[in-house]
């Protein structure tokens, strides 16, 4: 270890920039964010950077005088002359000193900052690479949401309250990465501290300390691991249990926890590994046995995913729950297929409909579907394509509408076949297209030869 990291307090303390350039400018920002008054010496300074609030502005060449009375002290000059003149002079005086870009005449490395104020993470190269360094930052960004800020700022509100209550450090450590890791962190980074708090206290008023659980029903997207959201990556590393169907992906499911048990209850056409009541209520038991219960979905949990019924259960049962959205299949498998489905030129609407009912029939409403200058994307219809042309073209619809199946969209397996209502069905009679698939009917399709930009591996 190069350098000791250490968080030096400067609030209300003076704290010296030299140089009034660009860099001096950023320097001071974070200065004046930490607290610090700031004294700026350059013979040149930048207009905006001398009229910030708590900088005191110095046009002169540096000179010594100048370190007086600073905690901390910042060469940003184009001169390195200068910036080593301060540096001696600094360290002369036991002043902490910090040159830009110049780790030699450094005694303090700045470090790339992520604030969670009062969560602070500090990221340093020891000077080798800045750029690394911010990379790594912006990594670890993705995983730690701005919202961790109200976390950290609820768990110092009940510090000493737990220390009172929780005596044994030990018993009190495992409290907090209860509260930290499970049901009351989701509440309060969703925004219900009142809820948090209400079982913060709940939690301190048992003999063991324990809560019950809850379910994160989460939408895991079509496909792509990338269109993952955040916060769905965070409850997916969280998770004691995760419940996943046929529509997620192995790539996905093998981001969740390593030491989770996954469970898979996945549903084909006629072939139901698990039904959905029994689903409900595995759901309801394991919460209940105070798990953390990820139910991951393809696509959106809402839109055709009986999301829905799996919540009015939970809710019935009083357990917990909290949903994530996801990309549902209509936006990510469209764009992935190079088919917008609206453009002003095509169409000015777009219909999501489910091609295999409850009763197993494909009984929709076809005038609705038949309209021009509309889009209409099919969910699970692969299995009634013959009927879906048919009706559409009886309907009003010309036999010439443009129309796509997407197998497997955004993944490595994505294929696409295009035509019309009227050949279509045979171009699946022979090409054999595998679920998952969407169908996409209306003018955009014609878009595809110009707009497709994804090209799977071993596909031109």
């Amino acid at each position: 270890m190069d350098y000791l990291p250490v968080f030096q307090k400067v609030t209300g303390r003076l704290c010296l920039v030299v140089g009034g350039g660009d860099v001096g400018k950023r320097k001071a920002g974070v200065l004046l964010e930490a607290g610090a008054k700031v004294r700026v010496v350059a013979p040149e300074i930048d207009p905006e950077l001398a009229g910030m609030p708590g900088v005191e502005p110095v046009v002169a060449r540096f000179e010594e005088k100048h370190l007086d009375g600073a905690t901390l002290i910042i060469a940003a000059t184009n001169d390195r002359n200068v910036n080593k003149c301060v540096s001696e002079l600094a360290q002369a005086r036991n002043i902490p000193v910090n040159v830009v870009d110049d780790p030699e005449l450094c005694s303090i490395i700045m470090p790339a900052i992520m604030d969670r104020s009062p969560l602070m993470v500090a990221f340093s190269s020891g000077g080798a690479s800045p750029v690394l360094t911010r990379m790594m930052r912006g990594k670890l960004e993705s995983v730690i949401p701005q919202n961790y800020k109200r976390l950290a700022e609820f768990a110092e509100r009940f510090r000493e309250l737990v220390k009172q209550r929780v005596t044994n450090p030990p018993k009190r450590r495992l409290f907090w990465e209860d509260v930290l890791e499970g049901v009351i962190a989701e509440k309060v980074l969703s925004g219900d501290e009142g809820s948090a708090e209400a079982m913060l206290l709940e939690m301190l008023d048992k003999e063991d300390n324990v809560l019950h659980g809850e379910v994160y029903l989460v939408g895991a997207g079509p496909g792509d691991p990338d269109l993952l959201t955040f916060r769905a990556l965070r409850l997916m590393q969280k998770a004691d249990v995760v419940v996943y169907d046929n529509l997620v992906s192995k790539p996905i499911v093998e981001m969740t926890r390593r030491d989770a048990e996954r469970i898979f209850v996945g549903k084909k056409r006629a072939d139901h590994t698990m039904r959905q009541e029994e689903i409900n209520q595995l759901l309801v038991r394991f919460a209940k046995k105070g798990k953390r219960v990820l139910r991951l979905k393809g696509g959106d949990p809402f839109i055709f995913g009986r999301g829905g019924e799996e919540i009015e259960t939970l809710a019935a049962e009083g357990i917990p729950f909290q949903v994530v959205p996801g990309i549902t299949a209509a936006s990510g498998v469209a764009s992935y297929a190079g088919i917008p489905l609206t453009h002003r030129d095509h169409a000015q609407a777009c219909v999501f409909v489910t091609g295999h009912l409850k009763d197993g029939t494909m009984n929709l409403d076809w005038e609705l579907l038949a309209r021009p200058r509309q889009t209409v994307v099919v969910y699970m219809g692969l299995h009634g394509l013959d009927t879906l042309c048919a009706e559409l073209i009886k309907h009003g619809l010309p036999d010439s509408t443009p129309i796509a199946i997407v197998q497997q969209g955004t993944t490595q397996n994505q294929r696409v076949f295009t035509g019309t209502l009227a050949t279509l069905p045979g171009i699946a009679a022979r090409e054999k297209p595998q679920a998952p698939t969407l169908i996409i009917v209306g003018g955009v399709v014609t878009l595809r030869d110009k707009l497709a930009w994804f090209h799977p591996q071993g596909t031109a």
